[in-house]
């Protein structure tokens, strides 16, 4: 492999941070990956490959990707870029995204999409036999959450690095945890990932969206916001809340 920029080894350090802090990966873990054909799941995969290779514990991974049908032609560039690095991938084919945005449903399309997906892998990483299942999220989202909850849901919580479920049956990784969302984009362009353009009709208008760009521009008027929200979420005084 070619030498790698600072910003490169930044990543790759920090990912490996994350999985010793939370102890996310054991020796004989098969591991479900999430793959959405983001930036942020591409970069997962290739991480979690290139440690594999380096490190003194042996794992399987299955990249998953739920196509929610609405365009065959983005999972067929995710399967041709899948093979050329030689992932093994699953695709499962449904119609949530179409239902989700359907007269059929009275709930947020995101909510019901959301849901519906993430029921869908518990399954398929049960029925290929994994016991972890990773997924993409970053610093950035785990901040977003935490205010999408507080501001929509009435509730101070957000995604955990570790999340055990079904009895500690299937679990829960999330190595991205402590990467910045602009770290993971410059991996991305670094290394030439297809830039597959999310092909949901609310991807652009969500309220992820909504809070993205308000944190953007607190972040804008100072650099130590995200950092502190961040840390914040680990120093909670719970005698002086309600």
């Amino acid at each position: 492999m070619t030498p790698t920029p600072y910003r490169e080894k930044r990543l790759i350090r920090n990912v490996g941070r994350a999985i010793h802090r939370y102890n996310m990966i054991s020796d004989g873990d098969r591991i479900a990956v999430g793959l959405s054909g983001g930036k942020d799941s591409l970069t997962l995969m290739w991480v979690l490959m290139y440690r594999l290779r380096r490190i003194p514990i042996t794992y399987s991974l299955l990249a998953i990707y739920i196509d929610l049908g609405f365009s065959e032609d983005y999972s067929k560039r995710l399967k041709d870029f899948c093979n050329v690095m030689g992932y093994n991938l699953h695709i499962e084919y449904t119609d949530y995204g179409n239902y989700a945005h359907s007269s059929h449903n009275r709930e947020n399309p995101c909510f019901l999409c959301a849901r519906l997906r993430r029921k869908r892998l518990f399954e398929l990483a049960d029925e290929f036999g994994c016991n972890k299942l990773a997924l993409g999220h970053n610093k950035d989202d785990i901040i977003e959450t935490l205010f999408l909850n507080m501001f929509y849901s009435g509730e101070i919580s957000t995604m955990t690095p570790y999340q055990p479920f079904f009895q500690g049956k299937l679990t829960i990784i999330r190595p991205l945890a402590l990467i910045d969302e602009q770290d993971i984009a410059a991996f991305a362009q670094y290394h030439g990932f297809p830039e597959l353009k999310n092909p949901c009709p609310s991807a652009v208008n969500s309220k992820r969206s909504e809070i993205k760009e308000i944190l953007a521009k607190l972040y804008q008027r100072n650099r130590k916001v995200k950092g502190n929200i961040f840390r914040a979420m680990s120093n909670v005084k719970q005698e002086y809340l309600l």
